[in-house]
């Protein structure tokens, strides 16, 4: 018979079996669908040999006046600005004390016990100590990590010095400076168990208890070449460019004309219109006490003014659906705001209302405060059990690996989910912990041009799209930033690695599905492209079946006589100039997959064909 062309629908599909999604791909990673080809994604490159310290949360890019083009980095320890590849610890400060011979030392020992009555901080807090005079053979002088142990006395911590005490000894001088950082956050959430966890307490008496640690999440805009920052249920700080990389960012409500600045918030956002700074979660005018549905605005053009008059634009809003505010977007043409229940479309009508919000979508849901992706004019993002999208409506998404992403989540961790866009492919990538994983490990991506869905395992922790800068930037569980489609390889670390990536197709029958089929020869259809490899080669897998079935791919049986086993599986290498591979395979359906796993390697695949004729019904 002749020669039959295998083509499939793009996009992978998990909302079946393998056989009842036939015609299409059923498994991948790392791959991703181009014209309706699926190719393997390009490869990454960290962009510095420096490292940050922390797991980054936030990433924003801007450039100033002088033209720097400056990179924000928020992580659970520090806040950073990267510019050409260095990290700028731009950590507020919150408080500076002067202690007198607060140091005590061992001799042997390279701990050292600070007493400081002040308190504050806690465990993990960085300090910086100036002015000290040697104590026990050490000099003190820069920045350590707090201690804290349950044998600590009351009003004290340890540090690590960089080598053992020569004697035991206390002092240090009468006027050491000691400048404490605001105190660390979360990696990731922890549940918390034991007396007071979970729903105990929810009534009146207690107000609930919170059943797991948050997570530090910031939030940054630029404000002109400055920057607005804070982190999550922290206060509101300011980094001025004019006094350079190196400086510190300071309390807005330090600054001149500071005027009834929140003093605690969730979420930051600084306006396209009119550059209004919006705290979202905040406490009201007189109050410390953070309200979770509260929004408020600082004047026009003034980030420092927030009291409300006659003669300026500042204001408040209080949602009035959902239990709290949960992210925020800005659109063409309004600030989207997300509840946990609802979405508020945030537009500016001047005064005296300044700002009012207008309910877009009700009975949503989001799974976390980054959860959101901007592209094309449209608002994406990751729900608890499903996608949605807001392009003047809100609707859900039409999802093709829904129940695969869903199905196997650790929704302990939410709170961890990003979203980041990849405008060069059309793409919308989520980030999110597996059922197993504490860390994320994996993405899903919808492709808002081919209308279809991908997936893959991958470990970030932030995303950055190409808008100032020529590539995609992600976060690193090691502490880098790396630029994504640069190069084919993993330049993640010092040394280049091969990138595994793989399709699956789903089973699709052979002839008419009845009669067995005998495969002797296929044709490949494959471009290796941009591969740098002097051979690039890939592996091309059949697996033959004598009747169709959706759970036998892991672990194929090589003629068992269960109806669903695979018959005989067939691997070749597929090679730049392998014209044809001859094979020798038997079954009334056929699933086909491609892998590549070695250096210098980048692959597209086409349209096979399949060389066969019948082979009788048994």
């Amino acid at each position: 018979m002749p020669l039959q062309k295998v083509s499939l629908k793009p996009g992978i599909n998990r909302e079946g079996t393998r056989y009842s999604t036939e015609g299409g791909y059923y498994d991948g990673d790392k791959i991703r669908f181009r014209q309706g080809l699926p190719e393997k994604i390009g490869g990454w490159l960290r962009i510095s040999e420096t490292t940050f310290e922390g797991v980054a949360r936030s990433l924003h890019n801007w450039v100033t006046l002088g033209d720097q083009n400056l990179i924000g980095v928020g992580t659970h320890l520090k806040f950073y600005i990267e510019n050409v590849g260095n990290y700028n610890d731009i950590t507020p400060l919150r408080s500076t004390v002067t202690l007198s011979n607060p140091f005590t030392t061992t001799a042997g020992s390279a701990v050292v016990t600070v007493t400081d009555a002040n308190g504050g901080y806690k465990n993990g807090d960085y300090v910086t100590f100036s002015n000290v005079s040697t104590v026990g053979g050490l000099d003190l002088n820069g920045e350590f990590n707090v201690s804290l142990t349950a044998v600590s006395a009351a009003n004290t911590y340890t540090i690590t010095a960089d080598s053992a005490a020569s004697s035991s000894a206390t002092g240090g001088g009468a006027s050491v400076s000691a400048a404490y950082q605001i105190n660390v956050g979360n990696a990731f959430s922890t549940p918390i168990t034991g007396w007071g966890a979970g729903t105990w307490g929810q009534g009146s008496w207690g107000f609930g208890v919170s059943s797991t640690t948050e997570v530090r999440f910031w939030s940054q805009s630029n404000f002109g070449e400055d920057l607005i920052l804070g982190h999550r249920g922290g206060e509101l700080f300011y980094w001025d460019a004019t006094n350079g990389v190196e400086t510190r960012a300071v309390l807005v409500s330090s600054r001149a004309g500071a005027s009834d600045v929140p003093v605690v918030q969730n979420l930051i956002l600084v306006s396209d219109i009119s550059r209004f700074v919006f705290c979202f979660g905040t406490n009201e005018i007189g109050s410390t006490t953070l309200d979770p549905t509260l929004l408020r605005w600082s004047d026009q053009e003034n980030a420092e003014n927030w009291t409300p008059s006659a003669t300026n634009q500042a204001g408040s809003l209080r949602l009035s659906r959902g239990t709290e505010i949960v992210a925020a977007s800005q659109a063409r043409q309004e600030v989207l705001v997300f509840t946990d229940s609802s979405l508020y479309s945030l537009q500016y009508v001047g005064a005296p209302a300044v700002w009012t919000a207008n309910v877009v979508g009700e009975n949503i849901s989001i799974s976390s405060q980054n959860a959101v992706g901007y592209a094309n004019g449209v608002a994406y993002w990751m729900g608890k059990d499903k996608f949605y999208k807001y392009d003047g409506r809100t609707s859900p998404l039409k999802c093709d690996v829904r129940r695969y992403v869903f199905n196997d989540f650790n929704t302990e961790q939410y709170s961890q989910v990003f979203s980041g866009t990849n405008e060069s492919f059309h793409e919308v990538w989520w980030f999110y912990c597996s059922s197993s994983a504490t860390n994320i490990d994996r993405y899903v991506i919808y492709n808002y041009l081919e209308d279809i869905w991908y997936y893959g395992t991958l470990a970030r922790t932030a995303w950055l799209d190409s808008g100032l800068r020529d590539n995609p930037l992600a976060a690193t569980y090691d502490n880098n930033l790396v630029d994504h489609e640069s190069g084919i390889d993993d330049n993640q670390g010092s040394s280049t690695a091969a990138i595994t990536a793989y399709v699956e197709s789903s089973e699709f029958d052979l002839d008419d599905g009845h009669k067995f089929m005998h495969v002797n020869r296929i044709i490949p259809d494959v471009s290796f492209d941009g591969s740098t490899a002097t051979s690039p080669v890939v592996t091309m897998t059949l697996k033959p079946l004598r009747n169709s079935g959706s759970g036998i791919h892991s672990t194929p049986s090589l003629g068992g006589v269960n109806n669903a086993t695979v018959t005989r599986t067939a691997s070749s290498p597929v090679e730049v100039f392998t014209d044809q591979i001859n094979v020798r395979v038997r079954g009334r359906q056929l699933s086909m997959r491609i892998e590549s796993s070695a250096e210098g390697v980048t692959w597209q695949l086409g349209a096979p064909r399949l060389d066969m004729r019948p082979d009788g019904r048994r």
